[in-house]
């Protein structure tokens, strides 16, 4: 802003130095000759009233008008050059978050993929779980088979008479529920009336 103004200040010294030394500036219009056959008569026209000045002005007042639009122009120029360096600092701040921010996304982007991994193995073994499970059931169902089995074989040494319907209703009984257990933990053997005992 000094410079704006010591600028300016100068420029008016000079100017009014140059008035009072006796060196006017003529006043007189400049007389611009068109010619009258061309097609852009008017526009040269126009173009020469543009540069002409009014009749009251002197160098004084349009080296103040000029020093004016000057200072406008160069305090435009620094709030640009301001703005200018706002938006550069801005930029780099968004740069860094940006750089910052892709690390982060590709550590995200790792962890997901670990825990994909993960997963899959997990249901892996929940699959191979269920077919164990699944199995085991038939496993322990054909060991309770067995043991009916033993059980009508024991009842049939014993003596006891076992009906084929009897017992293979008791068989299906059995596989839907399990046999009940005596106190030693060993099932109770349901007993039919030996053929030896009457009515």
């Amino acid at each position: 802003m000094r410079i704006k103004k010591s600028t300016t200040l100068l420029l008016i010294l000079l100017l009014s130095a140059s008035l009072i030394s006796g060196c006017a500036v003529p006043q007189e219009q400049a007389q611009v000759t068109t010619l009258p056959s061309s097609t852009g008569g008017q526009q040269s026209a126009s173009i020469a009233k543009r540069f002409r000045e009014p009749a009251s002005r002197t160098a004084v007042e349009s080296a103040m008008e000029l020093s004016e639009k000057y200072a406008k122009l160069s305090d435009e120029a620094a709030v640009l050059r301001q703005e200018n360096q706002d938006f550069t600092a801005r930029n780099r701040q968004l740069k860094e978050q940006v750089a910052a921010l892709e690390t982060q996304l590709q550590q995200t982007q790792k962890e997901l993929g670990e825990a994909n991994d993960i997963l899959i193995e997990m249901r892996i073994e929940l699959n191979n779980w269920k077919t164990n499970v699944l199995g085991f059931r038939d496993e322990m169902r054909d060991a309770e088979k067995a043991q009916l089995e033993a059980l009508l074989k024991i009842l049939k040494v014993l003596g006891g008479e076992v009906n084929a319907e009897s017992a293979q209703q008791k068989n299906t009984v059995s596989l839907a529920a399990p046999p009940s257990e005596s106190k030693h933990g060993e099932p109770q053997p349901q007993q039919t009336p030996a053929s030896g005992d009457s009515k």
